[in-house]
Order: structure tokens, then C-alpha cells, then sequence
């Protein structure tokens, strides 16, 4: 049985947690261990880690902001890839969150990246999970973005309302990441 367990409710494991954000997203793509964090304890996120009965499989942060969900970051260990927890985490959150907007982002496909396979796996996962292209990328840092969504009435995300969330969530910080994010 699947368990989501808010990170700021049991800190219980949590080395297991701050390793697999550290092993899955590059460093370029990885927002401060911290910030993390504290922004899941302000209220605007949620840092879950999820458990299959006991056994630790993955982390998911998503960010709230009106009717959208952003599933920030979502990693399932490596050593339980394959074994279908990122679809079962994804169903979760599409059923708890029926209301919401989820949205999501995945580094942009081309077929001039060094890893344009593993891109086109990506993506090819999240749309065969009910996730569909938004008509707009986003740039964040040196990272090109495509913007994907999954919602229960096929109403996606503008690009207007992706920035609204993303000055929601960093607050006072939006500015230095609108510098670093466009």
C-alpha cells in the first residue's frame, strides 16, 4: 500500500529523502535542501516521502496555488524504477488532487541533447499517464523547459498563470529568479 507522508509532519528517514533529491535532479535543477523545507512548513507546499508498506520508494514536492498543483520535483529510488511506483504516484495525486490543474515540467526534447532518449522516455511516461504538452517551454537558469499538464477536464495551464504561481511560491525571491529564469 502506497503512503505519502508529509516530510514536515516525521523527519523520520529524512537522509533517505535529502539523497535521492541530491542522486535524481542535477544541480542545476535543484532549489536549495533548505528552502525546500521551510516552504513546505509556510503552508503553499508539500514535501511528501513515499513509502510502498515500509519500504521507502520516492519523494514528490508540489507547490498549491489556487486550482493548480506543480508536482516540483518527483523521484522514485532507483533501486524500485520500472516496477510501475511512478505511475501509481502520479494516479494518487491525480485522485487526490481531481480538482487541481496538475502541472509539471520536463526538460525540453531535442534531439541535439546529450540525452535525448532518456527526454523522450520522460515525457513518453508522463503522457502515457494523462499528462499533455502546454503550448509554451519555460527557461529556468541554463534549463529549457517544456510544460506539461493533466487535468480532469482537459484545461490546461497559461504561461500567465505559471509565473503567478512561481511569484506566489518564491515570494520575495521572485525577482532573483525571474534574473536567473529567463
Amino acid at each position: 500500500m502506497m503512503n505519502f507522508i508529509r516530510l514536515a509532519d516525521n523527519k523520520e528517514d529524512e537522509k533517505l529523502v535529502k539523497a535521492l533529491y541530491n542522486k535524481a535532479f542535477p544541480v542545476q535543477e535543484r532549489m536549495p535542501y533548505f528552502i525546500l523545507k521551510y516552504k513546505s512548513k509556510k503552508g503553499n507546499a508539500d514535501f511528501f516521502k513515499i513509502y510502498d508498506d515500509s519500504i521507502f520508494v520516492g519523494l514528490c514536492y508540489c507547490v498549491f496555488y489556487k486550482d493548480i498543483l506543480y508536482i516540483f520535483y518527483l523521484a522514485v529510488d532507483e533501486s524500485r524504477r520500472g516496477k510501475g511506483y511512478g505511475s501509481r504516484v502520479l494516479q494518487y495525486i491525480e485522485e487526490k488532487y481531481s480538482d487541481y490543474r496538475i502541472i509539471l515540467n520536463i526538460e525540453e526534447v531535442t534531439k541535439n541533447c546529450s540525452n535525448y532518449e532518456q527526454r523522450l522516455s520522460r515525457k513518453a511516461f508522463y503522457q502515457k499517464n494523462g499528462f499533455f504538452a502546454l503550448d509554451y517551454n519555460v527557461k529556468e537558469g541554463s534549463v529549457v523547459y517544456e510544460n506539461l499538464c493533466c487535468s480532469k477536464n482537459g484545461e490546461g495551464v497559461s504561461k500567465q498563470e505559471y509565473f503567478e504561481m512561481m511569484k506566489s511560491f518564491f515570494g520575495g525571491f521572485y525577482i532573483f529568479y525571474k534574473l536567473f529564469s529567463s
